[in-house]
């Protein structure tokens, strides 16, 4: 294989003058978008373009009277593809990959002239586009490119699926004149070890392995395959490699099954951009956020919205357990014959790319959110399941009691709106009930909050999001709840904030954690969690009563200090189908009048419900308080000077002296997480980046960097919303503007090789802060 990712000539404007490698052009390296967009207020005519892309190709020496193919990832949309000028093929699909033919039209030793004319608008002639659309869809070549040789009879497919724990059945699909005199296939554990093979004139298999270990969200096993033709004389001519695990997927009535042991999937829902780039990220990013989703946001299972995703981010799904729920590309807008015909196209070429992955549980075979077309559906669910029959089929409604041809309701649950049930109840939904059902969205668009927003609005957010993910886990007929989603993303004029963004995300855009995200992440058992959901500071909130505190942990409980004065201990939750409900702190005065006015017994009992109920009050004294005020007069001699006295002390209201608050995660006895909230008095930049080694190999490399601002607490400063200059040195450049803000304490930036090895080193500089240096090892790999 070869890689075609570098050397490329890019015109914004296509013309007939650069197809015949003449004109005006840029020099680009792949994954390219054909446009960098702002963070905000970014416009879909920025990418809406026919451009085109060309390079000089040669012939490999490894070539002759062999056939040849070119190998495109993504091409975002409508790509046609020349050589010399000739037309080959256009592919009409930017979110599937695609193979074109070479052979027998190139000629050793000499240059060849590949070009690619790139419409980049949103053709109603092709999905997802005809009608409006809630994201943007960028343009370019944004996914690698390649060239390979095969014999001129070859392996043209592999695949293989699990019906059972430790059956592998292999499938091979041969092209080419002639006979196959053998093929053989061999399953290797992940140590190396050969563990099975088997060889015969035959294209498919079944294999038995009763030692597998089995692939799951918690145990994600994986083995190699390795198919191979041989001809007459035992000599090796094609072989295929891929990487599978041995793992059941059950969809039932009563909800999702993996391996037989029932499963919920807690997932969220991710678009495929970046900010400044949009689709043109390299395969390390595609990684990157395959890992957050796993480890910095403890969900067992993502959704691909609303088109299938990188090759690199579903093969990190598979190395790291992450179930995978992808779909066609589609939203709302169902279009005629043609467009129909391309849309089944678009479900043949994600099922043969990803039926072999153990991570897709689950194939989208409707466009997202439209009517029902049951002609049209009949059809792309039995391409997916001609293709596989092992997987299910769904397909993502907005709308009830819609004719369900998938095994799989899929429902757009809006619904919750901050009080009431979190979720609908299955069958107020699908009139089917025999047939799984999951909530594919949630809250989302409901809600929208920024990271700028106050603590208040932060923390519902993520209350929004346990409320509906607990509703739905307590009901017992969800299979599953995918949030939307993963992080704020840029969209068109008819949908987001005055900036057209919309920010549903529990992260940032350049993925930094809002409140919600710690939510997530507490449902795991893995890495200890403790996010206090309120700022603790009177003057964020009306009447200086912060009011309800949750705290998003997965702690057994959580010890409450007030200025290192014991409060309260933390133990329950309300919400109580979840792993770990966030818990409530509704009683700021605890054991603090014990400990600071002596009080016990009947008295600091009674002084302190009088103290919680006058807080709920917002401190207006009502009929009933004025009545329960003499009450404690009388009982105990309390005056109400000092009952006004405790009140302001204790009860955390405008006129006391401002507190720090400290919050004890204990598990198993021990304390695991310490967090603190109280008045900022310094503050400091903190930065980390996806990777600090870089490799520049056959094209570029990238680091996603995550700036914050942060108190004495290492809690992020919200209010700061300075600007914060950026500056690359070294073998790597920034990508994106050197001047950017600190939106809620929060920003980031993008790093790039740029062709030769050595270190770089990003500097951020803001006011007032020592500044803060990464550096970056960047190592030549080809």
């Amino acid at each position: 294989m070869y890689s075609l990712n570098n050397d490329w000539e890019f015109t914004s404007e296509w013309t007939a003058d650069f197809l015949r490698g003449r004109g005006a052009f840029e020099r680009v390296r792949l994954p390219h978008t054909v446009r960098q967009m702002p963070l905000h207020y970014a416009l879909d005519s920025g990418y809406q373009t026919v451009s085109g892309y060309r390079r000089l190709l040669r012939l490999p020496d490894d070539a002759r009277d062999k056939r040849v193919f070119l190998r495109f990832e993504g091409a975002a949309h409508i790509a046609t593809v020349f050589l010399d000028g000739r037309e080959l093929m256009t592919h009409r699909c930017g979110y599937t990959a695609f193979d074109v033919e070479l052979t027998g039209l190139m000629e050793p030793d000499r240059d060849h002239l590949l070009s690619v004319r790139l419409d980049s608008t949103e053709n109603g002639e092709v999905p997802p586009f005809g009608g409006t659309i809630d994201y943007l869809t960028f343009g370019g070549l944004y996914r690698p490119c390649y060239l390979y040789v095969k014999p001129q009879r070859f392996i043209r497919d592999l695949a293989v699926t699990t019906p059972d724990l430790t059956t592998a059945q292999v499938r091979l699909t041969l092209d080419g004149p002639g006979e196959t005199a053998l093929t053989r296939v061999m399953i290797r554990a992940a140590d190396g070890q050969t563990v099975l093979m088997e060889s015969g004139a035959q294209e498919s298999y079944t294999l038995k392995l009763p030692t597998a270990l089995p692939w799951s969200d918690e145990t994600p096993n994986l083995y190699t395959l390795n198919a191979a033709l041989i001809d007459e004389e035992g000599a090796e001519q094609d072989a295929v490699e891929l990487q599978f695990g041995f793992r059941t997927a059950e969809f039932r009535a009563d909800g999702f099954y993996l391996n037989g042991r029932k499963t919920f999937l807690r997932g969220l829902n991710r678009h495929q951009c970046y900010p400044y780039i949009g689709y043109a990220a390299p395969e390390s990013l595609e990684r990157e956020d395959a890992r957050i989703l796993k480890e910095e946001l403890g969900v067992n299972a993502v959704r691909t919205s609303h088109y299938p995703q990188g090759r690199a981010f579903i093969d990190a799904c598979d190395r790291l357990g992450l179930m995978v729920f992808t779909e066609m590309p589609g939203w709302q807008h169902i279009g005629d014959e043609q467009w129909k015909e391309q849309a089944i196209r678009n479900v043949r070429e994600m099922v043969t790319e990803y039926r072999s992955h153990p991570s897709v549980i689950l194939w989208g075979v409707r466009i997202n959110e439209s009517g029902d077309d049951d002609a049209f559906y009949r059809r792309t669910n039995e391409e997916a399941h001609r293709l596989d029959p092992t997987r299910a089929t769904s397909g993502v409604r907005c709308i009830t009691k819609s004719a369900l041809l998938e095994d799989v309701y899929a429902y757009n649950d809006f619904s919750y709106a901050g009080a009431g049930a979190g979720v609908r109840q299955k069958d107020r939904v699908t009139a089917d009930t025999k047939k799984a059902f999951l909530v594919s969205e949630h809250t989302g668009h409901m809600f929208p909050t920024k990271s700028f927003d106050h603590y208040g609005r932060r923390q519902e957010q993520a209350l929004r999001h346990a409320r509906v993910l607990n509703d739905a886990m307590a009901s017992g007929l969800h299979a599953g709840c995918f949030g939307w989603c993963m992080f704020d993303y840029p969209t068109h004029r008819d949908f987001g904030a005055g900036d057209r963004v919309c920010y549903h995300g529990v992260m940032d855009a350049f993925r930094n954690p809002k409140t919600a995200a710690a939510m997530y992440l507490s449902q795991q058992d893995d890495t200890p969690v403790l996010e206090v959901g309120s700022s603790m500071a009177i003057g964020d909130y009306p009447n200086g009563d912060v009011g309800d505190v949750y705290l998003f942990t997965n702690a057994d409980e959580v010890r409450v200090y007030k200025n290192d004065r014991y409060v309260t201990a933390l133990r329950s939750t309300p919400f109580k189908a979840l792993p770990h409900g966030p818990k409530l702190m509704d009683d700021p005065v605890g054991d603090l009048l014990k400990d600071g006015e002596g009080l016990t017994g009947g008295k600091e009992k009674d002084i302190r419900h009088y103290l919680l109920a006058l807080r709920a009050a917002q401190g207006r004294m009502t009929p009933a308080l004025r009545l329960r005020a003499a009450w404690l007069r009388t009982r105990y001699g309390v005056t109400d000077r000092e009952l006004s006295y405790m009140f302001a002390r204790y009860a955390d209201v405008w006129g006391g002296a401002a507190a720090v608050w400290r919050f004890d995660a204990v598990r198993d006895g021990q304390v695991v997480l310490s967090r603190s909230a109280g008045p900022g008095e310094s503050l400091r930049l903190s930065a980390r980046a996806s990777a600090d080694t870089l490799y520049e190999g056959d094209t570029y490399d990238m680091a996603l960097v995550r700036i914050m601002i942060v108190d004495q607490y290492d809690r992020v400063a919200c209010y700061q919303q300075l600007p914060l200059h950026l500056n690359v040195t070294g073998a790597a450049e920034l990508v994106g503007p050197p001047v950017v803000t600190a939106e809620g304490g929060m920003g980031g930036c993008l790093i790039r090789t740029v062709g030769r090895e050595g270190e770089a080193v990003l500097t951020v500089v803001t006011e007032g802060m020592a500044p803060v240096e990464l550096r970056f090892r960047v190592v030549k790999t080809a």
